[in-house]
This record gives structure tokens, sequence and C-alpha cells, in this order.
């Protein structure tokens, strides 16, 4: 782990609940392992599960509005000269486009268990002007699942938590399986709503 990383980590170990509350929203560094650490601290007993879930699952909602306001006001020219400073990339804005594009507003939510798309769903959100509640519920709905994940393996690896990304994996997949059969299940209602429309 890099000494940046290390640092930031202790300081935010000196804010409690704080700490990874500002951790998710800022996404100074990767969330996986902001939760891993949070569930080593759990684990420690400086903080309890419930309390680590909630600040993570606030934290983190709040930094996808912060996406979503861009995404709705600056749009995509913005995005394309100053996202590199969001560590998002041209990339990044094109897949997660697309993907909202063609499954819609529901992807909101199923995007945050599934690489590369999850960083960058909220903008298209946003510069689609999806409804601000329903964007939100989306995306804390889909916080809690993913939170609580990594909390707890970090709460079961202890001190050995900065192993999260090889540990993790045999638990995301199932995870990234059930977000792409929401997926095309949500396809499929939209696919039957629209062509019932066209009947009536």
């Amino acid at each position: 782990m890099g000494e940046l990383i290390h640092n930031v980590l202790v300081y935010l170990e000196g804010l409690g609940y704080w700490g990874i509350f500002l951790g998710l929203m800022l996404e100074v560094i990767p969330n996986e392992l902001l939760l891993a650490y949070a569930g080593y601290l759990v684990s420690k007993g400086q903080i309890n599960f419930v309390g680590a879930i909630l600040c993570a699952v606030v934290g983190g909602t709040l930094a996808q509005i912060v996406l979503y306001w861009i995404g709705r006001y600056g749009g995509r020219p913005f995005l394309e000269k100053y996202g590199k400073y969001l560590l998002i990339s041209k990339h990044h804005i094109d897949v997660a486009e697309e993907w909202f594009n063609r499954y819609g507003t529901g992807m909101i939510f199923t995007a945050r268990f599934i690489p590369i798309v999850r960083h960058a769903i909220s903008l298209p959100g946003g510069m689609a002007k999806m409804p601000l509640a329903r964007f939100t519920t989306y995306t804390a709905l889909a916080l809690i699942p993913y939170s609580f994940l990594y909390v707890y393996l970090g709460m079961k690896l202890k001190d050995n938590w900065e192993t999260i990304g090889e540990y993790a994996g045999p638990y995301i997949k199932p995870l990234i399986i059930a977000a792409i059969i929401l997926t095309v299940a949500y396809v499929g209602y939209q696919f039957y709503l629209k062509r019932k429309a066209k009947r009536a």
C-alpha cells in the first residue's frame, strides 16, 4: 500500500465515523480499500458495524450526487475537458452513457456492481435530467449491500484487511451476476411496457 494512502487512512481513522463519511464522499482513495479499513476498525472496536455502513452509504451517495449535478449542469463538454481531474476518462463516460441510454434509469442501481460503469454512471443520469429523488434512492439502495460486503470482509480479515482485493473476488462475482440478471429483467420489463403501450 502506498505511503500516501496509508497516511490518508491514518488521518481518517482519527476522525472515526466522520473519516469514513469524508473518505467515501471525497473518494480520495479506492472505496473498496476504505470500506475494508472501516471493517478493520470495527474489528478493533473503534467504531460499530451499523455506524460504519451508515456513514459509507451517506458519504458515497453524496459523492454520486455531486457527479449527477456535474453531468446535469456541466454536460459532456465539461466532462471531457475536466473529467480527468475526477479520475473519470472519456472511455468511462462513453461506456456509462451507452449503458444508461440503452437500459434506462434502472442502471443507476445495477451499474454500481459492474466495474468501469459504476464509477461514471451518475454522469449520464444527470445529463438525462433524471429526477434527483429517484437517482438518490437507487444510488443509496445499491450502496447498502456494496458497503455491507466490504466492511464485513474487512472486519473478518482484521490485520489482513489490505488483501481485500484478492479476498473479495469470490464474493463480488455473484453480485456482478445478480446485477446483470437484474439489468436483463429490467430491460425486458421496459420492453414489455413499450409493446403494451403501442397496442393500447
